[in-house]
């Protein structure tokens, strides 16, 4: 029997229901193929981003701003004072006194720490430049009848036009940069050209950064032994082999995103999320997405749940049948994941034992940073671009994540490896972050539409083929992960699950970011977490009083999280290698092929 033709117990999702007519809309026309290419086009050349969305949010700035001229006098009022503390400031340092700075950075800015930026005539220079950032935020922010988007957007390319300016970014007014020249004679200088042309090479070539040669799935990373036991058009799912004599008797799903490849949670060994499930004792199966091409345009959000979700059950199901499964999703995944509970609910639980969310939204009115970039006319320059490629490459998104951290991630790395000709060494996590993968268009588009923009699942407006899913209907426990320094994922927006989630909850709050923090094994030095119990009856807490009243934890959260997941469970002697009387014989070992396609 093949895997196609096996009676699956999830069943397939339903034929969606005929369009509803509106009376008097058959009129609204459809943008033309002609508008559609023009848009493309201005996406390719923008790397995705809407001059339109910039130029709106400047002109409600500008107008309000014009109009406003209170906000106009305490602007040169600020103005004038910054310039006298300044010249103050320099006076002293003219005569040689010890003076304390006029202005301090911002907690989260590491530019200017090295002791060298207190010696004249650095001192003055960026203390100059933390004045004048600080008062272009006062002239963005404040003023009357601006959109709260249009602010925030306007602030922060008025933060990225300065950034590029820093004097951090300088040779000539960088003392780092310059002593590191005195002393080396000027090699750092022919470094860093070299590794300008090394980098610009490897652009050119498509290649990935240097060094990533030496992080490859199956060879040094995505290792953890295992056979792909299923496979669709969109998905491997791939089973790991059993490390111990007896395992936990249900057994563990991993959706990841798949705006990633897989492996991020099965890296190296040493800080492998699955190599550490599988050493204790759990059966663990992962998902390994296709990496979409152009004729994979028309895949849908629900052909993600059937094709990826509900076909990975099944498989699980004909294994293991009668066991309740473990689901963990992580980022998009979990989303996903979160979408698949509430639709496939009933009292018991369906087919889930219990839900984990690692770094996942299912809130999408407060996406952080990223908001700056959600707007009609953000996504419709979007759309366009996926309709003529097919698909939205993370190449093309890469640039507006990496401006949300522009200055470690842009200036301080040019800084680094351009004029101190040091290069960073290459690490798993680094390696796996440029194996970049797409986002096919339908898709794309319904995700970006219904989640972030209209935030449809969490208002209880989502539909699964004519289907209404509320989170409210998922009643098994749920273990929600967020990180502090998230960019992706805010904290406070993952937090709030404890607002609609009708069942029991853990959530759990670390340090790092959205990659590191949950890549975040034991042994990892500077890791600490935050994590609560809420049950369904308890009252609900604002996410800053829950912080200031829950006390940090030193280590990894992974041990807490396994103790979790195997509360209540019971062992059992390993399972078959796939069920091959069933259509789920095994394919090849693992990481398949999935995870190898460019």
């Amino acid at each position: 029997m093949t895997q196609d033709s096996h009676r699956r117990s999830v069943a397939p999702l339903a034929a969606a229901p005929a369009q509803m007519q509106v009376p008097g809309w058959s009129d609204i026309e459809t943008p033309t193929d002609l508008d559609r290419v023009a848009h493309a086009a201005m996406g390719w050349a923008t790397r995705g981003i809407s001059p339109v969305s910039l130029a709106l949010a400047h002109a409600d700035w500008a107008w309000h701003l014009i109009n406003s001229p209170g906000k106009w006098a305490k602007l040169m009022e600020k103005a004038l004072r910054k310039e006298s503390h300044l010249l103050a400031y320099a006076a002293r340092l003219c005569t040689g006194a010890a003076c304390a700075p006029v202005i301090e950075p911002l907690p989260q800015d590491r530019r200017f720490r090295d002791p060298a930026w207190q010696r004249w005539p650095f001192n003055l220079i960026h203390q100059s430049f933390l004045l004048n950032q600080q008062w272009w935020h006062n002239a963005t922010t404040g003023i009357g009848g601006v959109s709260a988007h249009h602010e925030q957007v306007v602030a922060f390319v008025a933060r990225q036009l300065l950034d590029v300016v820093s004097p951090v970014n300088f040779f000539a007014s960088n003392p780092e940069v310059l002593e590191v020249t005195a002393r080396e004679y000027g090699q750092n200088l022919v470094r860093g050209a070299i590794n300008l042309f090394e980098d610009i090479e490897h652009k050119m070539a498509h290649r990935p950064p240097p060094g990533a040669e030496a992080f490859q799935p199956g060879k040094q990373v995505a290792i953890t032994p295992g056979q792909v036991i299923y496979r669709n058009h969109l998905i491997e799912l791939i089973q790991y082999a059993s490390q111990t004599e007896r395992v936990q008797a249900e057994p563990v799903l991993i959706v990841p995103a798949w705006i990633m490849k897989y492996y991020i949670l099965d890296l190296a060994p040493e800080n492998s999320l699955v190599n550490y499930l599988v050493g204790r004792g759990h059966t663990v199966f992962m998902i390994s997405w296709h990496n979409p091409a152009a004729d994979d345009r028309e895949l849908a959000m629900d052909d993600y749940l059937q094709l990826g979700m509900f076909d990975a059950l099944a498989a699980i199901q004909a294994i293991l049948p009668r066991r309740k499964i473990n689901a963990v999703g992580y980022c998009l995944g979990g989303t996903l994941l979160s979408i698949a509970a509430a639709y496939l609910t009933d009292r018991s639980g369906g087919p889930f034992q219990s839900v984990t969310l690692l770094a996942a939204q299912t809130d999408f009115s407060e996406p952080g940073e990223l908001s700056l970039f959600i707007d009609e006319s953000q996504i419709d320059l979007l759309d366009n671009l996926m309709w003529r490629q097919g698909y939205l490459d993370t190449r093309q998104m890469t640039g507006a994540f990496q401006l949300l951290r522009s200055n470690d991630l842009i200036w301080s790395r040019m800084v680094r490896e351009y004029l101190m000709g040091k290069r960073a060494a290459m690490t798993d996590l680094m390696a796996w972050n440029a194996d970049t993968t797409r986002m096919p268009h339908r898709m794309h588009s319904e995700y970006l539409r219904r989640l972030f923009l209209n935030n449809d699942l969490f208002e209880g407006r989502y539909r699964v083929r004519g289907k209404l899913v509320a989170l409210s209907d998922i009643h098994v426990p749920i273990f929600a992960v967020a990180t502090e320094t998230d960019h992706v994922s805010p904290w406070h927006s993952v937090y709030k699950l404890n607002l609609m989630a009708d069942t029991e909850r853990t959530f759990l709050l670390t340090n790092g970011g959205h990659n590191a923090g949950i890549v975040s094994e034991p042994g990892h030095p500077g890791r600490r977490y935050r994590v609560s119990r809420f049950l369904v009856d308890d009252r609900y807490i604002d996410p800053e009083s829950w912080y200031r009243e829950t006390p940090a934890t030193d280590g990894s959260w992974w041990p807490l999280w396994v103790n979790w997941l195997q509360r209540d469970s019971s062992t059992v002697p390993p399972p078959s290698m796939g069920t091959p009387e069933l259509g789920y014989a095994p394919l090849g070992p693992a990481p398949g092929n999935y995870v190898l396609e460019p």
